[in-house]
């Protein structure tokens, strides 16, 4: 199946859109059929230099603008984003492949999160000190100047309106370099911003080879800023590109969620609630469920609970109703999940659901591993797919031992009835974010961020807001 797709695929430089015009064109390709349906032009070095000019000078422009203003505009583009969230949850689930209710659940999310940061916009406080009289002391804050924000393909929308909208509402301007295989419906987020009203070269939207438009640009003294979401390789070496210019860095980077099962949780309850997360966007997401340590006392009820839901999960293309789960992103990942499987199988695992490729396109089917030890690759590598391990534990310091034994540090989640337990893992547990008895960790009004190799700083709360903004001193006599 493939719907018609209908995208407006450019480049956003100094104010208007670019189509190719002689650029190099990257093929856009449905993962539910492995076809091309479109090509985006790539940007060239004299277009990466024109928008890191008009970042510049938009800088100058939107700093100046009344916070009030700027919060309107991101409103605006709220409102527009709720809109238009139809067509661009299409454009989303054909580039990106999960189904449509997720796609469309992901645009309603960006803009409930644009929308935060325009209230936010006019909230960005100092501080006067006490002083005698005759003096004054300051504490100011203020936008750290033009940003850098590179964007993955699994959450397109909502993690550029995450950078965009923080660095927006700080009074900032951006060089966004969304990914080459989500192009539609990143655009039409940019386009929302522009129709809202937002000032030319506050925004660039620019498509190209990463590693040559991350150099480009870091290269260049206008940036000051970086915000990557990605791997954990890819960031350490944004930062080695950053150090030159001293720039700063936030880095949300790759995970391996641990899920520590207690035998005193709600069972049936619990099993309704991990299965959908752990094949949400097929498990292509950075806080997914995946390393699932359970109480020996209910371990086999556990996975054979788990077992039987996977098998009941229904993949297909995401425009289809019935699809529950989609293909992976590209045609890269079905090869190196099943590698992890098959690792995971020779070294004692049993594979109690899933563990093939799916027919056609980019499937992979739900699968449950039980059993796994330690020293199979898919326990130290994050598979980002639809892979869930299981592995036995007994006492609470076994299971915090286990959580904790990697140097990733994004997400943890724990399911337990018990108050103690809830109460003692929020400290124990090594992670940027603990989840007790729920997934809902991402959300406008908190910080997202990991600890680790899983990197540092936030997006999202005030402590998001941090990053774009340098605090200035003003003493007066």
């Amino acid at each position: 199946m493939q719907d018609t797709y209908d995208a407006d695929l450019s480049l956003f430089i100094n104010g208007s859109w670019r189509i190719g015009e002689g650029r190099d064109l990257f093929p856009v390709v449905d993962p539910a059929s492995g076809e091309a349906i479109g090509e985006v032009p790539m940007a060239s070095p004299a277009d990466l230099d024109e928008a890191l000019d008009a970042a510049d000078k938009g800088f100058k422009v939107w700093r100046a603008t009344p916070a009030d203003q700027r919060g309107a505009v991101l409103k605006k583009a709220a409102g527009l984003l709720r809109e238009r969230a139809e067509p661009i949850a299409r454009l989303l689930t054909l580039e990106q492949g999960k189904p449509i209710a997720e796609a469309r659940a992901e645009v309603l999310s960006s803009a409930q999160f644009l929308e935060w940061c325009g209230e936010e916009a006019p909230r960005i406080y100092g501080r006067t000190l006490v002083r005698p009289t005759g003096q004054r002391a300051l504490v100011t804050r203020q936008p750290i100047g033009p940003v850098a924000a590179f964007s993955p393909w699994n959450f397109p929308v909502y993690l550029m309106a995450k950078k965009l909208g923080q660095a927006l509402a700080a009074g900032c301007s951006v060089v966004a370099k969304p990914p080459e295989e989500t192009p539609g419906c990143t655009g039409a987020l940019v386009r929302c911003l522009v129709d809202a009203g937002l000032p030319n070269g506050v925004v660039q939207l620019v498509h190209g080879v990463p590693d040559a438009v991350s150099r480009h640009l870091l290269a260049s003294p206008v940036i000051r800023k970086v915000s990557f979401t990605g791997s954990v390789p890819v960031g350490k070496h944004l930062m080695r590109l950053a150090a030159d210019g001293l720039k700063r860095v936030t880095m949300e980077l790759g995970g391996h969620a641990p899920v520590l099962i207690f035998a005193d949780c709600d069972l049936e309850k619990t099993l309704d609630a991990v299965v959908p997360q752990k094949f949400r966007n097929a498990g292509q997401v950075c806080v997914s469920p995946t390393r699932f340590y359970v109480q020996e006392a209910i371990y086999d009820r556990f996975v054979a609970g788990f077992a039987e839901r996977a098998k009941a999960v229904t993949t297909g293309h995401g425009l289809l109703a019935a699809t529950r789960m989609g293909p992976l992103a590209n045609a890269r990942r079905p090869g190196a999940i099943a590698a992890l499987v098959d690792d995971a199988a020779a070294k004692g695992a049993r594979v109690l659901a899933g563990g093939k490729r799916g027919e056609g396109g980019f499937f992979f089917e739900p699968t449950l591993l039980a059993d796994v030890p330690d020293n199979a690759d898919i326990m130290s590598n994050e598979p980002f797919g639809p892979v869930a391990v299981t592995a036995p534990f007994s006492t609470f310091d076994d299971a915090v031992e286990k959580a904790n034994r990697l140097p990733f540090g994004l997400a943890a989640f724990a399911f337990t009835e018990g108050l103690r337990n809830a109460n003692l893992l929020g400290d124990a547990i090594e992670a940027g974010m603990v989840g007790i008895n729920t997934f809902a960790i991402s959300t406008a009004d908190a910080p997202f961020g990991g600890v680790k190799d899983s990197g540092f700083g936030s997006e999202g709360g005030l402590e998001g807001m941090d990053g774009y903004l340098v605090t200035k001193a003003i003493h007066m006599a």
